[in-house]
């Protein structure tokens, strides 16, 4: 956890919850870094290699919300260590998240791996950017081999992020994830049932 994610998170109301219940102490001494976070080859492979995330924004009248991105592994590409950017894909079109963004460009978002139990916070400043204003950047986002139709790109200054521990985090594994085992299990299957036919068949 670095110290800027502490001191972004940790509210003035957050630390007089911290004070009630006992862990306030342990967190005071590392108040007071305000230096924005720059991303380590951990974060950058991890974030390059997901294939969804979690984006929350906030709206103009307060509530927070939630979406799920998701694309091919990759779709999110780490500009640099204080930078990431991932295509707009059209979905309900009811553009919450773009609506929210235009007003606060504040966001945290939540990677994760479910197999190996990791997750990543990053909180960042978001900004909408019309590829067709930017080719270079469009050759960087958009998959064409990804059956998708891209309105935009999100832009996000990287603030502050943490990675939490793997407490009750439950294991779930993607169809690729789990082809290969089914694939073995299979061959398997085939070679016993035809040693089975094999064993069938008269002597003669």
């Amino acid at each position: 956890m670095t110290s800027h994610f502490l001191n972004v998170a940790f509210t003035p109301a957050v630390k007089e919850a911290q004070a009630a219940n006992g862990s306030r102490q342990a967190y005071s001494t590392r108040d007071g870094e305000t230096v924005r976070d720059s991303l380590t080859d951990a974060e950058a492979g991890f974030v390059a290699s997901r294939d969804s995330f979690y984006m929350a924004s906030v709206s103009e009248t307060g509530w927070p919300y939630i979406q799920h991105r998701g694309g091919a592994p990759g779709f999110v590409k780490v500009l640099s260590a204080t930078q990431i950017a991932f295509a707009d894909f059209r979905g309900n079109r009811q553009y919450v998240s773009v609506g929210n963004l235009s007003k606060d460009d504040r966001a945290a978002l939540f990677f994760m791996d479910y197999p190996s139990q990791t997750r990543l916070k990053l909180l960042g400043h978001v900004r909408t950017v019309n590829l067709a204003d930017d080719p270079a950047l469009a050759a960087a986002l958009i998959d064409p081999d990804y059956r998708a139709k891209v309105e935009r790109a999100f832009v996000i200054d990287v603030e502050a992020f943490d990675w939490n521990c793997p407490q009750h985090i439950t294991p779930r594994y993607t169809l690729a994830e789990i082809e290969p085992a089914v694939g073995a299990l299979k061959a398997r299957i085939a070679e016993l049932e035809a040693e089975l036919a094999a064993a069938r068949q008269p002597a003669g």
